[in-house]
């Protein structure tokens, strides 16, 4: 199933595809959101070689992320992106509905 709601970013969708090269593999990464974390929720990133059956696909140039149906409903609108800053290279995710979030980044309320 693929969706519209959740967009990849060019830079994520280009690390997808390095990170699934250096392993010699075709990779999707995997994000979910959880309870945790010191606002409320979490985001989790993972790399995953197949969906689950209800996993909804989000696709750009040939790279793809999975995300489970609970986890959209929290990240509508959202773009997955790939960030190398100063402070470290990671995933992140750009979400409208957060009304707060954690220094880090990782976690936020909604």
């Amino acid at each position: 199933m693929t969706s519209t709601e959740l967009t990849l970013s060019p830079s994520a969708a280009q690390r997808i595809h390095a990170i699934g090269k250096a392993e010699g593999k075709t990779l999707m990464l995997r994000v979910a959101v959880e309870g945790g974390g010191c606002s409320g929720f979490q985001y989790q990133f993972g790399l995953v070689e197949a969906a689950e059956p209800d996993d909804l696909r989000i696709e750009r140039d040939g790279a793809a992320a999975v995300v489970d149906e609970m986890s959209l409903a929290l990240l509508k609108g959202s773009e997955i992106d790939f960030v190398d800053e100063l402070a470290g290279a990671e995933f992140k995710v750009r979400n409208p509905n957060a009304k707060s979030s954690c220094g880090c980044g990782v976690s936020f309320s909604i």
